[in-house]
């Protein structure tokens, strides 16, 4: 398959991450097909695609005419059948091996014979995801970052058994939707969240010790290292959870002890508090503004 072929992208998962990948597919052309089990999540999706092409289309960078013909390229669908005549389907469900291993099991038998799959995964291994379905050569990892529609990076990931027209073909793919690709190994992790995770983990380490409170290690991170979010800050827009399961990765990927994840981190995914999404992280956002929860 070439980027000729493709015209039409499946997305599974009507979150945040594949609410932004249907949003750029359908603004660069594609008809998309987006499919989660929940309804109501579907229902939130478009009308929070809608709301970032008008927000996009009032910075100029859109017309309106435009948001009129990209939702027009989307349909939503709680049952995987609809995606039987995509020609490539990405994967946007939970961060949980068992999860996408699950769905990849399902959604493989529908697809046609040379359709591509891949996985929106932030940490998993490509090969061990690519092993359960019945087209590794065709199976290859997609990792958007977030938000999508103004993230520019994707990262691409060959797993051993990835065909080398699967992964030309998803990376003229990634340019057609404006975005810039790199490749990476199939190492836990990759290369963003190899490197960004850490360094996240190590804040919420330097928080449960005491050497900062959550407002001066954001503040120092900020105004000391030009970062434009705070660890902490960032960690909560990511989800507690989702770097809990990428520490995770690293830690049992890499058997090195510098990846163990800070029991403060344990605790507050344990309890619930998993940052922006929730409500509460390492910030409570009840009110007009954040306010730090230690």
């Amino acid at each position: 398959m070439t980027i000729q072929d493709i015209k039409s992208v499946g997305i599974i998962g009507a979150g945040q991450m594949g609410s932004g990948i249907a949003h750029v597919s359908s603004i660069a052309g594609f008809d998309v097909h987006m499919v989660d089990v929940n309804q109501d999540q579907l229902d939130a999706a478009l009308a929070t695609i809608k709301k970032n092409m008008q927000r996009q289309a009032s910075k100029g960078k859109i017309s309106e005419s435009d948001i009129a013909t990209a939702l027009g390229r989307i349909k939503s669908s709680q049952q995987l059948e609809s995606l039987s005549d995509c020609d490539v389907v990405i994967e946007a469900a939970t961060e949980n091996e068992e999860i996408k291993k699950d769905i990849f099991r399902k959604v493989c038998p529908l697809m046609k014979p040379e359709a591509i799959l891949c996985s929106n995964t932030s940490s998993i291994s490509i090969t061990r995801l690519a092993a359960v379905t019945s087209r590794p050569g065709q199976f290859m990892g997609m990792h958007f970052m977030n938000p999508v529609p103004i993230m520019q990076l994707v990262e691409l990931i060959r797993g051993i058994a990835t065909e080398p027209d699967t992964y030309q073909a998803i990376k003229d793919m990634t340019h057609k939707l404006g975005k810039t690709s790199a490749s990476s190994e199939d190492f836990p992790a990759f290369i963003v969240n190899r490197i960004l995770l850490p360094m996240i983990n190590e804040a919420v380490y330097t928080l449960y010790e005491g050497v900062g409170t959550v407002d001066s290690i954001d503040t120092a991170m900020k105004l000391g290292a030009n970062h434009p979010m705070g660890p902490l800050e960032l960690a909560d827009f990511i989800g507690l959870d989702t770097c809990l399961a990428i520490m995770s990765v690293l830690y049992d990927g890499l058997a090195d002890t510098k990846y163990r994840p800070c029991p403060l981190l344990v605790k507050y995914v344990e309890a619930g508090w998993v940052g922006k999404k929730s409500g509460r992280g390492f910030y409570d956002y009840g009110g007009e503004t954040p306010v730090p929860t230690r």
